[in-house]
């Protein structure tokens, strides 16, 4: 059973929610982007490998900027001349949910987080480390053993060329002065 964001909110636990959103983006190199509404703003990550399913794959996150929670729904594709110039979609979206009610900006100060997510693709437990030794950017994503896990998954990109001829060329709110 999928948890929705009024199912979440009945239950008797302290829940701390925020959203979540992961963006296809094909820039230089194409790379998926993990954000989490914390503080006000969006905290991302780059995937050079995207997100899995599978336990067994750690995948590199590397922290970016943080963006406008405006760039939430982004898609369009980012004209030459800008940061990140290239086709960005919305692959997957939903309720981020903090483990016993973390609170979101303490758990990414101490460099873990521990978290569920329900969302169109990516569900269940879920950890972002920050790894030892290799500077304040560079964490791990890690998908949790659980009902969700699926061995072998292998990542599909939601960017086909009918949908890329759909979007508009379009200047991102992070770079709109």
């Amino acid at each position: 059973m999928d948890r929705t964001f009024d199912s979440l909110k009945r239950e008797k636990r302290c829940l701390t929610l925020v959203r979540f959103v992961v963006q296809e983006h094909h820039a230089r190199q194409v790379h998926f982007d993990l954000r989490l509404e914390i503080a006000g703003v969006l905290k991302s990550w780059a995937l050079p490998k995207g997100p899995s399913m599978d336990p067994s794959d750690k995948r590199l996150a590397v922290m970016v900027e943080d963006h406008p929670v405006q760039y939430f729904d982004f898609e369009g594709i980012i004209p030459a001349g800008y940061a990140g110039a290239g086709p960005v979609i919305v692959w997957d979206h939903g309720i981020c949910v903090m483990s016993d009610g973390t609170d979101p900006e303490e758990a990414l100060a101490k460099g873990k987080m521990v978290f569920e997510l329900s969302g169109n693709v990516l569900k269940g437990g879920f950890s972002l480390v920050r790894m030892k030794g290799s500077g304040d950017k560079n964490w791990l994503l890690i998908k949790k053993r659980d009902a969700f896990s699926h061995p072998g998954w292998a990542l599909r990109r939601a960017l086909t060329k009918e949908k890329e001829r759909a979007l508009q060329e379009r200047v991102p709110p992070c770079q709109m002065i």
